[in-house]
């Protein structure tokens, strides 16, 4: 009998309220967030500002001048004024858009109209999504290689974009003139 009464204080002292030990646990969260931020990688997302119409617009006569509009077909890429129609045709070679053939036009008509930065990307129906952001960054930004860099000019960065208009099957061909080495002579002012 007495043994048992020892084993039972004895059980009574080693049977203690059990306790969450909550210190350790905040050490390993605190190393775990740590290991997690210095391996994240940061995505940065690029914003482009594009203006739209408002729904309400009232037409408004444009100024004289340029008014740049690079229309984007299945086959080809066509440079026009809106005021005076096509400029030059891109067509598409070996199986993709002529965008450098593109960005040397524009660089041509920017020498000719240095203090105008606004062009209109007239889109056909289901054009892909990366077309049209390579046609953005092509009428936007002209890069050059100077020796192991690459210089950015800008050419137009103020785009807006639009449908295009339709055309009809056999003239889409004979819609725009074949590229040409100069670009159209500025409009005169009043």
């Amino acid at each position: 009998m007495r043994r048992s009464r020892s084993v039972r204080r004895i059980t009574r002292h080693q049977h203690r309220q059990s306790q969450l030990m909550l210190v350790s646990m905040i050490d390993i969260f605190t190393v775990l967030v740590t290991f997690l931020l210095m391996t994240a990688v940061f995505s940065r997302t690029v914003i482009l500002e594009l203006k739209l119409p408002p729904a309400n617009a009232q037409f408004q006569e444009p100024p004289p001048g340029l008014q740049l509009e690079v229309t984007v077909r299945k086959d080809a890429l066509q440079v026009g004024d809106r005021n005076s129609g096509p400029l030059a045709a891109f067509p598409n070679k070996d199986g993709g858009y002529d965008y450098d053939g593109l960005s040397s036009y524009l660089q041509q008509v920017k020498s000719k109209f240095p203090d105008k930065t606004d062009a209109t990307i007239l889109l056909e129906p289901d054009t892909p999504y990366d077309t049209v952001v390579q046609t953005m960054d092509r009428i936007r930004v002209l890069e050059v290689n100077a020796g192991l860099n690459v210089v950015q000019y800008e050419l137009f960065p103020d785009i807006s974009i639009g449908d295009a208009p339709l055309v009809a099957a056999g003239a889409a061909a004979t819609a725009a003139p074949a590229a040409t080495s100069t670009p159209p002579a500025p409009a005169a002012k009043p």
